[in-house]
């Protein structure tokens, strides 16, 4: 399924281009997730996919469900404590309980050094035995490592009709949707060979 036309994307996806990437770029699933529940499920589907040493950058506006992606990964992964959005820890580990990776959730968000600044969160340390999540880490954390994991996360634009009715109140409208549509795209050899057909169910 094609996603939604939609600027934001387009700018992110310049920017990612302007940067240039080594090795090749495999163009993964767009997936239509409608609950938060389902992008739960995602992150616990998409947790199978990852192995010790993957990078995973998670885009998308406040509130699109970066978050609730992680928390399904963590899920999926069999990690020790409540993954919950890191913002004023800035990182936060979550150890394995099940002898896999731990798995290391960073919000970049308010990091506008790039590189440097990362650096002083030791993630090439982590890196190789962990899973590392970064939300907003466009721009900031793409030399940490060849092979990465782009996740784009967009708010479905539509809902409902304006004027519309609801029970209870003639003339009021919901604009509040939760359907998102996610987009998956892998930097590197490691992602070339991944199998996202799991993804699709």
């Amino acid at each position: 399924m094609e996603a939604p036309h939609s600027p934001a994307a387009e700018a992110l996806g310049a920017a990612a281009d302007s940067r240039g990437t080594t090795g090749p770029e495999t163009t993964g699933p767009v997936l239509t997730v409608d609950s938060p529940e389902r992008m739960q499920e995602l992150g616990r589907a998409l947790a199978a996919l990852l192995r010790p040493g993957d990078l995973v950058m998670l885009s998308g506006e406040l509130g699109a469900g970066k978050t609730t992606l992680t928390r399904g990964l963590g899920e999926g992964l069999g990690v020790r404590g409540a993954v919950t959005s890191p913002t004023f820890v800035i990182a936060r580990v979550h150890p394995s309980l099940t002898g896999g990776p731990a798995l290391v959730h960073v919000d970049a968000y308010r990091l506008g050094g790039g590189l440097d600044e990362m650096e002083d969160l030791d993630l090439d340390v982590s890196l190789p035995e962990s899973v590392v999540v970064v939300e907003w880490g466009d721009g900031k954390v793409e030399e940490l490592s060849d092979d990465r994991l782009r996740v784009v996360i967009h708010r479905v634009v539509g809902g409902a009709e304006s004027g519309g009715t609801e029970p209870g109140g003639a003339g009021e409208t919901t604009e509040y949707d939760e359907r998102r549509t996610v987009t998956l795209t892998g930097f590197g050899r490691r992602w070339s060979e991944a199998d996202f057909g799991a993804l699709r169910r």
